[in-house]
């Protein structure tokens, strides 16, 4: 009798059990939008605030462009509403991906100048991956919170790129897939005959030259210029270089066929270059 007893115990036990986890399943969304805000939030965010999280995102429709969920305006509307916690009680190790199908030299240049214009210039460099879809650039940087999403959007789009998608694995780790199809340097474009001087240079210097011919060039009795001048095309492939192993006063070059951006430094060090250097563009093409 006991045995059968049990038996009915055990029996009642599992349907229980069973019923328990077919309605904890039966709670769990498979909306896109929502799984999407869930990833930004911790659980106990989501679940304290879901009422208002429901008001605040209502229409779901307008969090959607091309039937995918718009990773930025939820960040955006997560931290105009005080939902997104960016911050770290102390500074940590944050873990970042950079993803996208186009070139991966000009895809870091993009990303490097982009992280340097937000206060970013120390971090490293833990993998760079490409197969036949993408290409992933992995840096580390340790920081007092988490980069902000929609600073690096709003970045970006000085460069004609904008955030595809965004994913929080943790929040020490995102992973962005970036749009660079539109991509460019966000530098100055020279124009012809109109006159540019470059002050004391701490950085290697970035300029456009897609719409000139020729580049004058003259450098000031302080400086110790030994000139290392490199051109590039709108995908970042190096076309050309011209290194003079002497102190250069004056110079002029032609601008190579298909070179949209030239890189002025100095073969040894910038510290040479203690004065201006003046930039005269010559000729429309």
């Amino acid at each position: 009798m006991v045995r059968i007893l049990l038996l009915i115990t055990l029996f009642f036990g599992v349907i229980q059990a069973q019923e328990t986890i077919f309605n904890e399943e039966s709670n769990l969304t498979t909306d896109p939008l929502e799984l999407k805000i869930q990833s930004f939030l911790s659980a106990k965010s989501y679940e304290a605030n879901k009422a208002f999280i429901e008001a605040v995102f209502d229409p779901k429709s307008a969090y959607y462009t091309n039937e995918r969920v718009d990773a930025v305006k939820v960040i955006e509307t997560l931290k105009e509403n005080g939902l997104l916690d960016l911050f770290f009680e102390r500074p940590r190790v944050v873990k970042l991906d950079f993803k996208t199908n186009g070139s991966p030299i000009f895809f870091v240049k993009l990303m490097s100048d982009t992280l340097a214009s937000m206060g970013y210039y120390k971090y490293v460099t833990t993998a760079s991956k490409r197969d036949a879809s993408e290409f992933v650039w992995s840096i580390n940087l340790t920081s007092e919170y988490a980069t902000d999403p929609l600073l690096l959007q709003q970045e970006l789009a000085k460069r004609g790129c904008s955030i595809v998608d965004i994913q929080r694995k943790s929040a020490q780790e995102w992973s962005y897939l970036v749009d660079i199809s539109h991509a460019r340097l966000h530098v100055a474009k020279l124009q012809a005959n109109y006159q540019v001087v470059l002050k004391r240079l701490l950085y290697e210097q970035w300029l456009d030259v897609s719409s000139i011919r020729e580049l004058h060039f003259e450098s000031k009795s302080r400086n110790r210029w030994y000139p290392y001048i490199a051109f590039f095309d709108t995908s970042m492939h190096l076309l050309k270089v011209i290194k003079k192993d002497f102190i250069t006063k004056k110079m002029d070059i032609e601008i190579p066929k298909g070179a949209y951006y030239i890189k002025i430094s100095d073969m040894y060090t910038l510290k040479n270059l203690k004065d201006q250097l003046i930039l005269l563009p010559k000729g429309s093409r």
